[in-house]
């Protein structure tokens, strides 16, 4: 019986690794010129630490999680997400004593069981950023401009920058309350799960993607006309600091997280370079996340991109397969060492080089450093080291050249470096 991957679970081949390693690079690069630190978190959490911080009335906890109890009873969950955790740590590891501004990011994978469909997986990755420790919204501004930034980089167009303001825990409950009367008199065209919703968590209904649900949010009531004056003032110094930055918004009065943690400030980024919109990523504020897993009042915003989503979405020119610099084509046994000799140089070098291993024909040897996309093949036969010479082909205009086998480690080096 052959075995394959579980429903869900997606191998990532080695002709669509080098995308996934782009974007990760990329996002170092950014995120660490932005003061951002990289912290690794575990895969396995306490379910305590998702149920009370996620919110038990999301979807998240109802119905995606993987969670089993150990050997000792303990009940664990893979991470769903990776605020949560990264706050963990934060809290665990007293972070704040040694600066109480943490700015962190984490890549890795997450984990939901969700009924699986193109471009979404049961084990999928993102790429998280936070920062821990600052109310002012000028971090807020800091966080959103990081974000446009990575996405430009990576060679996403044609962006959107969607934003709005969710109130906090004193302003947010009137509003809850009036979603509540107002989708009562719609239950009627409310899907089962939003029926559910309306008692425990009503803004979680403009999430939804059923027709029916999203006819009747149409006149659904606006957060915006809900929130307290501090809230108020801190999301218009938000859009100040925005234009500031020069980064143009389209303010999204129906925009709301599904996570019980966000207040505030929530953002998406939709990009339309494939003809109709497409969401990329989004984010928020959440002052209240460490007070639910930790009984610390730490303010918190920081957003979450997801990679599969990310690859797909990349410009379709851009080579990201990596090719080798050199191919050697190896003829005749006397050969077979001296080629290996010049092949572990050049790997010990940093150069990427192959070679065929079974004594194959030029022609072959040719063939297969031609699907390989080689940069260059060096021919290596028995007349050539009797000579010191080797002959050199580059493989984009097809000129050859004689070079000495002495010298060659050297030759080849300064031409990958200008290949770079």
């Amino acid at each position: 019986m052959e075995i394959k991957a579980i429903r869900g679970f997606n191998d990532i081949l080695p002709d669509e690794i080098g995308k996934w390693q782009f974007l990760e690079i990329t996002a170092r690069e950014v995120f660490e010129g932005f003061g951002f630190s990289e912290i690794r978190i575990p895969i396995l959490e306490r379910t305590e630490l998702f149920s009370r911080g996620i919110g038990e009335a999301t979807d998240i906890v109802e119905k995606e999680m993987y969670t089993f109890t150990d050997r000792s009873g303990n009940s664990l969950t893979l991470r769903p997400e990776a605020t949560a955790s990264m706050a963990r740590a934060y809290l665990e590891h007293q972070l704040y004593t040694f600066d109480p501004v943490a700015k962190l990011y984490c890549i890795g994978p997450m984990f939901r069981y969700e009924r699986p469909q193109k471009g979404r997986f049961r084990q999928f990755y993102q790429i998280d950023a936070e920062v821990f420790g600052v109310e002012n919204p000028m971090v807020d501004a800091e966080v959103i401009v990081m974000l446009i930034d990575f996405l430009k980089r990576v060679g996403l167009e044609k962006l959107e920058l969607q934003i709005n303001s969710l109130g906090c825990r004193d302003c947010r409950p009137r509003y809850r309350e009036e979603l509540k009367k107002f989708f009562a008199q719609k239950a009627f065209q409310l899907c089962e799960d939003c029926r559910r919703r309306l008692d425990t968590n009503p803004l979680r209904i403009f999430d939804c993607k059923v027709e029916t649900c999203r006819e009747a949010i149409v006149d659904a009531p606006k957060v915006i006309h809900f929130i307290c004056s501090k809230c108020k003032m801190h999301f218009d110094q938000v859009k100040g600091y925005l234009e500031t930055a020069g980064l143009s918004y389209v303010l999204n009065p129906k925009m709301v997280r599904g996570l019980d943690y966000y207040t505030r400030t929530a953002f998406e980024v939709v990009s339309y370079q494939l003809g109709s919109q497409n969401a990329v990523t989004g984010g928020g504020r959440y002052d209240n996340l460490f007070q639910e897993i930790g009984g610390l009042d730490i303010p918190g915003i920081g957003f979450a991109i997801g990679m599969e989503r990310l690859v797909s979405l990349l410009p379709k020119d851009k080579e990201f397969i990596q090719t080798p610099h050199l191919f050697v084509a190896i003829l005749g046994e006397k050969t077979i060492k001296e080629a290996y000799r010049i092949i572990n140089q050049l790997h010990l070098q940093g150069i990427r080089a192959e070679c065929d291993y079974e004594g194959k024909s030029l022609k072959s040897q040719m063939r297969r450093a031609d699907k390989l996309k080689a940069q260059y093949v060096l021919i290596l036969g028995e007349n050539e080291l009797k000579r010191g010479k080797a002959v050199l082909r580059n493989m984009g205009n097809k000129v050859q050249e004689e070079i000495p086998i002495l010298d060659l480690v050297n030759i080849i080096k300064e031409k990958a470096r200008h290949q770079e």
